[in-house]
């Protein structure tokens, strides 16, 4: 007999298409798609069941459909529909607890594959220049989705020390971004003009979401020889991109605010539901944040089919052109820089980037 998949999150595009992606796979005999919304979208063949993870049904779920592999994708930043960050949270915290428990009660269930995010490492201004899977964070986070991320990982290694025959495999991603992500990220590279913090230009890194789902479809087989799908790994693009890169590449003007302005415009943007302007993204967008991919390469035995790069570009086409054409902005910061500068020299054309410590 083939695997059984059951998979959460599904009502997502990201779980929506990693839904339709495993259930092609020759191995597995039936995926078990569980959202507590129907999805918009077509699951192929998966067997779609509607419960709310955070209740204790989950365990009923995971009993009677045998499965053997969970792919637990509920972990998110941002609200589907209309909901609020309170049940977001709940979704992220509540909803991982009792699935772990329906785990560990379970038999049958052999692998665990959990979607985290490389926010459990923060962002602050003396962060190394690039985090591994092993540094721990500066300061633990108080709030928002960073903080729901540190606890679900908690309860996972919780759980892989009761369930020892359990293969449990974390994926820490950095910003997913493509043609149809759904980020808060995206949506802020969206926005017709970039508020960006006066003084930095933080260093940023993505993950193409083809290459999400190419991921996660590895680590719910069993490892290939000489690699081992079970730890705790970041998932990432090669390469980094400058926001002040990013900026140009979309055609997107950016308005630099002191920091203080920037948390107002934060404020007003998610009163509005404009777009998920939260605190942690504002530290994002001051700070940056970059992470090694070693132990995905070396350990994992997977290699991304786009770089950070390659992944905004795919971002870009699929948004459109921006208020200004990439090459007019270009040229424009060009005879900026050529222009004389009051006491010698030529004005900056880019904000300075963080110092690496």
């Amino acid at each position: 007999m083939g695997k059984v998949v059951l998979v959460t999150g599904v009502a997502r595009r990201l779980g929506g298409r990693f839904v339709r992606r495993i259930q092609r796979d020759p191995g597995v005999d039936r995926v078990v798609a569980v959202d507590a919304v129907q999805p918009e979208h077509h699951l192929g063949g998966a067997e779609f069941v509607r419960t709310d993870i955070r209740q204790p049904g989950i365990a009923r779920v995971l009993a009677e459909t045998g499965a053997d592999t969970v792919v637990h994708l509920d972990v998110t930043g941002t609200a589907l529909g209309g909901g609020s960050r309170a049940t977001v949270k709940e979704t992220n915290v509540i909803g991982t607890m009792q699935l772990l428990g329906a785990c560990q009660k379970s038999p049958a269930v052999r692998r665990l594959v959990v979607k985290s995010s490389t926010n459990v490492y923060g962002s602050a201004p003396r962060d190394p220049a690039v985090f591994t899977e092993t540094t721990p964070p500066k300061s633990l986070p108080s709030g928002g989705f960073a903080k729901d991320v540190c606890e679900v990982e908690g309860y996972v290694r919780g759980f892989a020390r009761r369930r020892p025959d359990v293969a449990v495999c974390v994926l820490r991603f950095a910003n997913i971004l493509g043609p149809t992500a759904d980020t808060p990220l995206a949506s802020y590279f969206s926005l017709p003009v970039l508020p960006t913090v006066f003084g930095y230009d933080p260093r940023l890194q993505f993950v193409h979401e083809d290459d999400v789902v190419e991921v996660l479809r590895l680590a719910a087989h069993e490892p290939r020889r000489g690699t081992l799908n079970s730890g705790t790994f970041n998932i990432a693009g090669d390469g980094v991109l400058l926001l002040s890169q990013c900026a140009r590449r979309l055609g997107r003007p950016t308005v630099p605010l002191l920091l203080p302005a920037v948390t107002w415009a934060g404020s007003l943007m998610r009163t509005v539901g404009v777009t998920d302007f939260s605190p942690e993204q504002i530290r994002l967008l001051t700070h940056g944040r970059v992470v090694a991919t070693d132990q995905m390469r070396e350990t994992l035995g997977f290699t991304p089919k786009y770089t950070t790069a390659e992944t905004f570009a795919d971002f870009v086409r699929s948004r459109g052109p921006g208020l200004l054409p990439p090459e007019a902005l270009a040229g424009a910061v060009d005879r900026i820089a050529a222009l004389p500068f009051p006491g010698g020299g030529h004005p900056p054309t880019h904000l300075p980037t963080q110092s690496a410590n």
